[in-house]
């Protein structure tokens, strides 16, 4: 080799290893203290849902081309809005992306600007552990009468998170949705994974990858550097929802990853109002804000009544699960997937706001969130 091709070949070899280290040397770091408080700050009380249209069965279904249902939307997120809701927590694919990345991406655009005219600025879910490992696109199956979210899908499904050959569709699907909206004002925070390590019981064991748990505590770390790596203006998250939180060290594995990640720390809670209090007294710790984004299961103790305040006096954002009770039928409690409700509905809604014609399920409640939001 000649002097002078050497020459170029050492030129060559350095330009590569600083492109091969750029990544790492401009990567957006996760959000000091200071920073995630200074961004809560400048935002007003995020009070919402968990929100899928009456005529979704589930997330794919929501987004798909053919089932986007954006009067409904309208409509519901406007339901939201009269009652003093300012967020929702909204669950995306990664199979929608795969799909079409251009009409996924102005799906969500369309949606932002219906939430936008509400006043609404949303949550956005990339990946859930939770429900049926095989989703598919394309027609979704109607509900199961009498059952409990009965439609709804993993992101990603089991064989993609078997195999991780297929993981760099993750990444693009990660990086591709969270640069399109990096810098838009209109959403509040990225939730990157839903209960990561939810094993979903015995509704849907047999589907699920034997090490699941491992699989994901080694992959959420690159998930949040994925979403990083396009330099959201907005926080990301993930939120714990299981085991001792009483300190760092008594967490199970994935929620100290979660709690290590989050630029703000969410968390899920459906127990009495003492249990709430107590959870959020020790993510206190951390000193970073807090949003709960699943609570309220009447059934179960969570009401609006009794955990909405406590969210206020300690400054929590709230997001309940369910807006209006349609095609995924979680008015109906989680036990339903033992023993449908066939023949009638239960005495009590377990989730969910409204019925479809936009009537509250219980006024008093209506009245409640209405009134804290408006600071009364």
């Amino acid at each position: 080799m000649s002097v002078s091709c050497l020459r170029s070949f050492r030129v060559l070899a350095l330009f590569g290893l600083l492109a091969l280290s750029l990544p790492t040397l401009f990567a957006q770091q996760r959000w000091t203290e200071d920073q995630a408080n200074a961004w809560y700050a400048r935002q007003p009380w995020p009070v919402g849902a968990n929100f899928l249209p009456s005529t979704a069965i589930n997330e794919l279904e929501m987004w798909q081309a053919d089932t986007f249902d954006a009067p409904t939307i309208d409509r519901e997120l406007g339901w939201a809005q009269a009652i003093g809701m300012n967020t929702m927590r909204v669950f995306l694919h990664n199979l929608l992306w795969e799909q079409d990345p251009k009409g996924f991406t102005q799906r969500m655009d369309a949606f932002l600007v219906i939430a936008a005219r509400h006043h609404i600025r949303p949550v956005f879910v990339l990946f859930d552990s939770c429900w049926e490992p095989f989703p598919k696109l394309g027609p979704q199956h109607p509900p199961i009468p009498g059952v409990h979210n009965s439609g709804w899908v993993q992101a990603p499904g089991a064989a993609v998170l078997s195999d991780p050959a297929q993981y760099p569709r993750l990444e693009s699907y990660t990086q591709g949705v969270v640069a399109a909206f990096a810098n838009d004002p209109r959403i509040l925070a990225w939730d990157l994974w839903n209960e990561p390590d939810n094993g979903n019981d015995d509704s849907y064991k047999k589907g699920e990858p034997k090490d699941k748990n491992a699989i994901i505590l080694a992959l959420l770390p690159q998930v949040f550097a994925w979403a990083r790596s396009a330099h959201p203006a907005q926080p990301l998250t993930s939120g714990v929802w299981h085991g001792d939180w009483a300190s760092i060290a008594a967490m199970p594995p994935l929620a100290k990853v979660q709690i290590e990640e989050s630029d703000v720390i969410s968390f899920h809670n459906y127990g009495w109002p003492e249990d709430f209090e107590a959870h959020v007294q020790m993510l206190e710790q951390f000193h970073r804000p807090l949003l709960c984004t699943e609570y309220m299961a009447r059934g179960a103790g969570s009401t609006f009544d009794t955990i909405l305040p406590i969210a206020r006096k300690h400054h929590v954002g709230a997001i309940n699960w369910g807006l209006v009770a349609g095609k995924s039928q979680t008015y109906l409690p989680w036990d339903s997937w033992q023993r449908p409700y066939v023949n009638a509905e239960p005495t009590v809604w377990f989730h969910d706001v409204f019925h479809v014609d936009g009537k509250p399920y219980r006024q008093r409640e209506a009245d409640i969130i209405r009134d804290l939001t408006s600071g009364k």
